[in-house]
């Protein structure tokens, strides 16, 4: 069957909001001619539930009017689209349809999982609650994505509400988490990132993202009311294996927000030592890049959106000397 082609993170403010929109009203009917629009491309935003069905099909007749107001009343969280197997044989074959009705759940462009015959309405329930986004998680996600436009727009503090608010919705949010965190730690409100960071602060090692937060407060701390750079800029000019001095330095550019210095800093470490200190200059790196690279923009559907520039060539670089 065919299938669109999607880029790593594409879209993802975009499918939210799509998959918050409100259900349509009237059923979609799908050929051969809208389905790579209808099925597919729409899979790429939500799940998209295909029934397919046939005029004749008493069973049919049955199931339909309840998955109708289910997609009603699950509100956007999956959209709904009608088959007639007879005269779509060519869609109901490449799905390897034997019996009506079937349905079928896909999600970027893919079949997920499905079902035969009149199911009652409590047991499809079951089956979309198994696969769909949460009514909270949905409604979290939002709030995430008005942020990032109330961000954009330069509206910080309506910014950092709804972040608050997105987390309030979904504690599990932890893009939204990351986002307000390291908001507060740009506008050097540490002790309300801290605040904001602490319910997650037990699991930091174990998700990548909040582990560079970790670290960059870290920093922060340790490098509070330090100014001594032209010491440790002196212990490296007499010997360039000084890590600790270098990695000093790199903690002080890391404190006050100066990234590329850091990253060269860390690079001189990796250069003669990759694995110095259990690894902990290329982990280090490797937060930092989390650290300041940028929202992704939207794009269509299927379209890989553009890597940062500074983001790409230091993510080289540090392969560069990793792997060499």
């Amino acid at each position: 069957m065919p299938r669109q082609a999607r880029g790593p993170g594409s879209g993802k403010v975009a499918i939210l909001r799509f998959a918050l929109a409100p259900s349509p009203i009237a059923m979609i009917n799908v050929t051969i001619a809208n389905f790579e629009t209808e099925v597919i491309e729409a899979s790429m935003q939500t799940h998209v539930l295909v029934d397919f069905w046939a005029p004749w099909c008493g069973p049919c007749k049955v199931i339909g009017p309840i998955l109708e107001k289910l997609e009603t009343e699950y509100a956007g969280r999956f959209k709904l689209v009608k088959i007639d197997s007879d005269q779509e044989q060519q869609l109901a074959q490449a799905f390897g349809v034997r019996s009506i009705p079937t349905c079928v759940l896909l999600k970027d462009g893919q079949p997920v999982d499905g079902f035969m015959g009149a199911l009652p309405e409590g047991q499809i329930k079951a089956f979309l609650d198994k696969h769909l986004p949460a009514a909270e998680e949905l409604a979290a996600a939002e709030d995430e994505a008005d942020a990032l436009d109330a961000l954009a727009a330069g509206d910080t503090e309506g910014a950092l509400e709804k972040l608050r608010q997105a987390i309030a919705t979904d504690p599990a949010n932890e893009d939204a988490r990351f986002d307000l965190v390291k908001l507060l730690l740009q506008l050097d409100r540490d002790d309300d990132a801290k605040v904001a960071f602490a319910p997650v602060i037990a699991k930091a090692a174990g998700v990548r993202r909040l582990d560079s937060l970790q670290r960059w407060m870290a920093a922060r701390d340790a490098q509070l009311g330090v100014t001594d750079a032209a010491g440790l800029q002196a212990k490296i000019a007499a010997n360039k294996r000084d890590f600790d001095a270098r990695f000093a330095l790199a903690q002080q550019h890391v404190a006050h927000n100066r990234w590329l210095e850091a990253m060269d800093e860390l690079l001189e470490i990796l250069m003669r030592d990759k694995t110095w200190n259990d690894d902990l200059a290329r982990k280090t790196f490797i937060a930092i890049l989390d650290v300041i690279e940028p929202v992704k923009p939207k794009v269509a559907a299927g379209q890989v959106p553009p890597e940062d520039p500074t983001v790409a060539t230091y993510r080289r670089r540090l392969s560069s000397v990793v792997l060499s």
